[in-house]
């Protein structure tokens, strides 16, 4: 068969994109998270439209069956969105199933079966106590081979880890720099469950400490706190606290439209020109640790979609879900050189007004990881910044008009990348 570059029948644009608050909501479920996102979403449309028009629902959840006992979500969502009788339909691709259920809606579009099409994710994790909720992901890894043997997700994006430490010499340090630039960003970012700094952190507990009458620790800095065991404890090593992503609630939705009526709903839209998406065995089975395949083939499949190259990407939001994640990202996204993120990480490459920003949200790290939001989570951040509403986290002295948003399931089993552009 004569592989060929694949076109959108039919060109796709975001004409709407919001958000619920990240972190914990007791008291809140999952549909009520998607109706406070859908709210923020409707706001955005900057003409206005009826919701009545939406023609289909595409959910994003990863287990709602067993975080909030709630099975057949998307009809329920619809109902709770006043969408009744329209078709609405669950996609589970574990952390990345927002982001797949995005590319369902483009595909959806471009097929010409619907004209608008609502994007949702979301997920409702703390209402289960840690340990409960940690064995809910793991049942995203392999149940045979990968959970008997101890392994739980920060166990196997360890192992990610050290590969890459004896591969290409990074160092712990790398992964710390990660998490301050990505806190530094969602310290700016009021939706964020963490909206603070690692410095901010760090003054807060010296402070509690003095005003207790206990001993003030001498941290000097960031790395310093960061290299405290007692302030960050070690999880899975290399991996501490501060390389892991939280348990968060969560919701995001997207409006998308055809390219020809897109403008009826803002003279502004971001238009959807590059989607790929790819499938990789389990972690324990890979030759390779330090990369992921499934990502690597579905971001060549979004640039040749898009006729794009890595070096033209301006800013993109990657998937964090610890920090070495963000690190093997870049570099299976092309913007860097296998073994080479460390460094631009320590450079400031990465950083929100480097050559390169990666993850200005604050990323899953900072921001918070409801796994079932956080692909439509990171779209809404690439529309704020193409669209230049990002308030004091935007990007400056950049006219972005080439973003890209890169969703991982577990450990890389499913990776969907898209390529945004504004006109």
């Amino acid at each position: 068969m004569i592989k060929k570059a694949r076109k959108l029948g039919r060109g796709v644009a975001i004409v709407g994109a919001g958000m619920s608050k990240f972190g914990t909501f007791r008291g809140m479920s999952g549909r009520d998270l998607v109706v406070e996102a859908f709210k923020e979403m409707r706001a955005s449309v900057d003409k206005g439209f009826d919701p009545n028009d939406i023609e289909a629902l595409y959910v994003g959840n990863l287990s709602s069956d067993l975080f909030e006992g709630q099975a057949h979500t998307a009809p329920i969502i619809a109902d709770w969105l006043g969408m009744i009788p329209k078709p609405a339909t669950r996609i589970e691709d574990a952390c990345a199933s927002s982001g797949v259920a995005l590319r369902e809606g483009i595909i959806a579009i471009a097929s010409g079966l619907y004209d608008i099409v609502l994007v949702a994710g979301v997920e409702k994790m703390t209402d289960l106590p840690t340990e409960r909720v940690t064995d809910t992901l793991a049942a995203a890894a392999d149940a045979i081979y990968e959970l008997p043997a101890g392994f739980t997700f920060p166990g196997l994006y360890a192992a990610i880890a050290t590969a890459h430490m004896k591969k290409y010499g990074t160092k712990i340090e790398h992964f710390m720099k990660v998490a301050i630039k990505n806190h530094d960003n969602g310290a700016l970012n009021p939706k964020a469950q963490f909206n603070s700094s690692i410095r901010d952190i760090m003054a807060s507990r010296m402070k509690k400490a003095e005003e207790r009458g206990q001993p003030v620790p001498a941290w000097r800095d960031e790395m310093d706190f960061l290299n405290d065991p007692q302030a960050n404890p070690i999880i899975a090593w290399p991996m501490r606290l501060f390389d892991c992503s939280p348990i968060t609630d969560g919701a995001a939705c997207i409006l998308l439209a055809a390219e020809e009526i897109a403008k009826n709903f803002t003279d502004n839209p971001i238009y959807i020109i590059g989607a790929g998406q790819a499938s990789d065995v389990a972690l324990h089975q890979r030759e390779d640790l330090t990369s992921i395949t499934a990502a690597k083939v579905a971001a060549q499949q979004a640039y040749e979609m898009a006729g794009v190259k890595p070096q033209d990407i301006q800013i993109a939001e990657v998937h964090d879900c610890f920090t070495i994640a963000e690190i093997v990202a870049t570099e299976d996204l092309g913007f860097f050189n296998p073994g080479e993120a460390p460094k631009a990480v320590e450079d400031g490459i990465m950083a929100r007004d480097g050559a390169k920003p990666i993850n200005t949200s604050g990323g899953l790290k900072s921001k918070g990881h409801p796994v079932g939001a956080s692909g439509a989570g990171q779209v809404v951040e690439i529309w704020s910044q193409m669209r230049g509403e990002a308030g004091a986290r935007q990007v400056r002295g950049k006219d972005i008009t080439l973003a890209l948003t890169h969703n991982v399931g577990a450990t890389g089993g499913t990776c969907v990348v898209h390529i945004y552009e504004r006109r």
